[in-house]
């Protein structure tokens, strides 16, 4: 059984995809990336540092996830790492939708 989400692992960000379908074989999902916007009671506090500032607070960030009916599905195929990939990149199953942006990076 395939959870309902497929988060999309970019380096160190992380974009939600839902999952629209399972192939009977398991090893193919339709996926949907989701809309997401930042939580307006969370604010990034960066401070002097780095290249442009360092972010102290990052993983405290909160986002609202929503479907997005506009987006298009997207096919994800299982390799023998055990992520699924797409043209988006690597997928990893996941319980919940998440959104992180990696102000640091």
């Amino acid at each position: 059984m395939i959870n309902q989400y497929a988060n999309q692992i970019g380096y160190s960000d992380v974009h939600p995809f839902e999952v629209l379908a399972v192939s009977k074989s398991g090893a193919v999902i339709t996926i949907r990336q989701m809309q997401c916007e930042l939580d307006p009671n969370w604010s990034p506090e960066i401070l002097p540092g780095g290249f442009a500032g360092h972010c102290v607070n990052q993983h405290e960030q909160r986002w609202v996830i929503t479907p997005d009916e506009t987006a298009r599905p997207i096919k994800a195929h299982k390799r023998k790492d055990g992520y699924f990939h797409s043209a988006w990149g690597k997928h990893r199953i996941e319980d919940q939708p998440r959104r992180f942006y990696d102000y640091n990076f």
